[in-house]
């Protein structure tokens, strides 16, 4: 009877321990399969989904999302433009902020945009609608915060940490090769005006002095680094340009500054010491963009 008595608290202390662990395993799930997530945003703290499958962005975030696989289902005109982005946006429609039945049509779970973007009280009717200001962060602390938005913070930082360092080695062989003190200078051609710009404002200026930590000229470092560009005429580019020059413009624009003595005698144009770009491939600083001009920058200075 004893022994009877015995088997029987053993296979009890069993039974309850399955429970307990059957008990915490389906927590577990519950909690990992959670239909939301508090995100602290600009605006205070918001319920977004915990996956996101909808996604449409207002905004210059559209490489952000694609590199971290988040389904996009509408995007803005400057999204489309950029041929980065075209098998990642191939199956998305085109919208924009005032387009506000359109974006309903798409049946969003989530929207992000700008802090200046229109109509976000109506959104906010549709969707959840997360915002962000243009460069209160840093360029890759951008990237981590949109990773949050959409529960991706640990793949958001794994990248951001990952770009930092190899940019940071592609700086330091460019450097070698070029010399420590060559100074590059970005500028971009866009209706008939030019604007040069500091080391915050897209067009690759994040990773060549930011990350790669490139020189930039004096006179560029005077007059756009506070402000992130600053406007001047295709005449004055010359004062502006240093060893090396990276010139965004569109191909299909009017180019016609570059046929000109002024610009012909540019010593960094008479050196071949002139990137071309695309304007609408480097507009941005998300991530998938900053993959890119990383890519451009070897290719160019290193000859990878």
């Amino acid at each position: 009877m004893k022994k009877f008595a015995l088997i029987f608290v053993v296979v009890l202390s069993l039974v309850l321990v399955g429970c307990g662990a059957n008990s915490d395993k389906a927590s577990n799930e519950k909690k990992e399969e959670a239909k939301t997530i508090t995100f602290q945003s600009e605006d205070g703290k918001i319920e977004v989904p915990a996956k996101p499958k909808r996604v449409v962005v207002l905004s210059s975030y559209t490489g952000d999302l694609i590199n971290l696989g988040v389904n996009i289902v509408g995007a803005d005109s400057w999204s489309f433009d950029n041929a980065n982005f075209k098998d990642a946006l191939k199956d998305a429609k085109e919208v924009s902020e005032e387009d506000v039945e359109g974006i309903i049509a798409l049946k969003p779970d989530l929207i992000i945009g700008s802090s200046t973007m229109k109509n976000k009280d109506k959104l906010k009717k549709v969707a959840p609608v997360v915002t962000f200001t243009y460069n209160k962060l840093n360029y890759l602390d951008q990237h981590i915060a949109v990773g949050k938005a959409v529960n991706k913070e640990k793949e958001a930082t794994e990248w951001a940490n990952d770009f930092e360092k190899r940019a940071e080695e592609a700086g330091n062989e460019i450097k070698a090769k070029i010399g420590e003190n060559a100074s590059v200078s970005v500028a971009e051609s866009y209706d008939k005006q030019m604007y040069v710009f500091g080391d915050n404002w897209g067009r690759g200026t994040e990773v060549l002095y930011q990350a790669m930590k490139l020189k930039m000229p004096d006179s560029v470092k005077n007059s756009a680094l506070e402000a992130g560009y600053y406007a001047i005429s295709p005449e004055e580019l010359g004062n502006y340009t240093g060893d090396y020059l990276v010139l965004s413009r569109q191909s299909s624009g009017d180019n016609s500054f570059m046929k000109t003595t002024a610009y012909q005698d540019i010593p960094a144009v008479k050196n071949n010491r002139v990137l071309e770009v695309e304007s609408s491939k480097f507009y941005f600083n998300d991530a998938t963009t900053l993959e890119y001009q990383l890519k451009t920058f070897e290719d160019f200075f290193l000859g990878k």
